[in-house]
């Protein structure tokens, strides 16, 4: 009963390393499927992608983006810049100014609050952050150390099973070698005996005419 349970398409432990022609060969066959033309064209085997479907407002800030104009519309930042006073005598200058001025404080006030929350507690979840950010990263190393013995695991193991049967591997290619000489001495020798036939046939042949 023969080792072979099962069948792999390459035996790079066992198997005669390529000839330089046959190198060529398969470099050739590489360099055109990374042709020029394979380069700009999707495979056959990948789905289509779907085509993009943006908001009217994101369309226009892409052409505008594309054209290089300048931003419009957005929050406006020059309410919390510092005011000039009015014209003296103009009340309702005085009221649109006392107006952005409660806005500015407002404004302020949040940023001061939010200041003294980020002082107070920014640092310990800035930490807490990247303490979690390394507990991923060693999990994710694990894995990968983990991937890594596994390949080297299956690659032993392959080299192994490959090692274990090179002989009989060998020992099958020399009968499959002997068995083809045989029957093509077979076939000669058949072939010779058809001829011997014909001529004997057509001697026979002559004699009796």
């Amino acid at each position: 009963m023969p080792l072979i349970q099962s069948t792999a398409d390459a035996l790079p432990y066992i198997d005669a390393a390529p000839s330089p022609e046959a190198m060529e060969s398969a470099n050739a066959l590489i360099q055109a499927e990374v042709s020029a033309e394979n380069q700009t064209s999707l495979h056959p085997s990948l789905p289509a992608f779907d085509a993009p479907a943006f908001s009217e407002l994101i369309t226009a800030e892409h052409a505008r983006l594309a054209t290089g104009g300048a931003k419009a519309g957005g929050i406006d930042l020059t309410r919390y810049e510092a005011l000039d006073a009015p014209e003296k005598g103009n009340l309702e200058a005085w009221k649109a100014t006392l107006a952005q001025a409660y806005a500015s404080v407002e404004y302020l006030r949040g940023r001061e609050i939010n200041l003294g929350l980020l002082e107070t507690y920014g640092k310990n979840a800035w930490l807490i952050a990247n303490s979690q950010l390394e507990d991923i990263l060693r999990s994710l190393e694990r894995e990968v150390e983990a991937s890594k013995l596994e390949l080297e695991q299956v690659a032993q193991a392959r080299r192994v099973a490959q090692e274990n049967v090179a002989g009989e591997m060998q020992s099958l290619e020399e009968t499959w070698r002997k068995g083809v000489g045989r029957m093509i001495e077979t076939q000669a020798a058949v072939a010779g005996l058809k001829q011997e036939m014909l001529e004997r046939k057509r001697a026979a042949a002559a004699v009796a005419s």
